[in-house]
């Protein structure tokens, strides 16, 4: 019996080493490194869980600390998102008709705007849950709902319809060669709907966690490039080197700072 509770000891110790070196480990991997059933892993982390050693996850586990970064990384995304809507904002005037997509990024920077008169054209149902300044008029473009974001061909129909004199939209990647990701291809044709107009101005907002190297990517998303001026609004923590192949490609980038201390 004494036996079998240094074998269960030694094990778990071994496991919790190997979640600490890793940092993010499976149950899979974890039973076939000590040939052990699933259950058996799970039994132990659970132990080791209880002993405030580790954190579980759904299929495996996190070491303390790499929950912590994950945490740190989460915070100073967010921070980067916030500086960046409060930024845009500027670019509104009184009198604007706007539209903005599913970006929740570029849906908080009407947060910011104060003391104007703006119409806003959206297929971001996120809108609904919020709560705007006096004078920002939102009208939802209608549409089937998928997540928070509405698509299909009524919504096509409604943007032919109409004529904006901004676009603030957000994307789910910027390659360096100026190309765009969505991780719903169906925006494609959304936002390519206003775009193609050429009689707007166009807002890209992008925290610095998005701007990919093309050489290191494969795109196996929805993607589009846009021949005609954009302003890319990212923050100071933007990898420089795609931030200069975006320049020469002739897109204006904007580098907000993040001001960690207000928080």
């Amino acid at each position: 019996m004494r036996n079998n509770q240094k074998t269960v000891q030694r094990r778990r110790q071994q496991i919790l080493e190997m979640v600490l070196d890793a940092g993010e480990i499976s149950v899979s991997e974890l039973a076939q490194a000590h040939k052990i059933s699933d259950m058996t892993v799970r039994r132990d982390l659970q132990y080791l869980e209880a002993q405030n050693l580790l954190w579980r996850t759904h299929g495996g586990a996190n070491s303390i600390e790499h929950i912590r970064e994950i945490k740190c990384y989460s915070e100073n995304i967010i921070l980067c998102r916030n500086a960046i809507s409060e930024y845009a904002a500027q670019f509104v005037k009184d009198g604007d008709t706007l539209f903005i997509n599913g970006s929740r990024t570029a849906l908080n920077m009407l947060k910011h705007v104060h003391d104007k008169s703006v119409f806003v054209h959206t297929n971001n149902g996120a809108a609904v849950n919020e709560n705007y300044p006096e004078g920002v008029t939102i009208c939802f473009t209608g549409g089937e709902l998928r997540n928070h974001i509405m698509v299909g061909e009524y919504v096509m129909r409604y943007l032919l319809s109409i004529s904006v004199k901004k676009i603030f939209i957000g994307c789910a990647g910027v390659y360096d060669d100026g190309e765009f990701r969505y991780d719903i291809p169906t925006e494609i044709g959304i936002n390519e709907s206003l775009i193609s107009r050429k009689d707007n101005e166009i807002f890209v907002l992008a925290d610095h966690s998005k701007l990919i190297n093309r050489s290191s990517h494969t795109n196996f998303y929805g993607s589009s490039t846009y021949d005609r001026h954009i302003t890319l609004i990212t923050d100071e923590n933007a990898d420089k080197e795609s931030v200069e192949k975006l320049r020469e490609r002739g897109m204006e980038i904007i580098l907000v700072p993040v001001n960690k201390e207000d928080n």
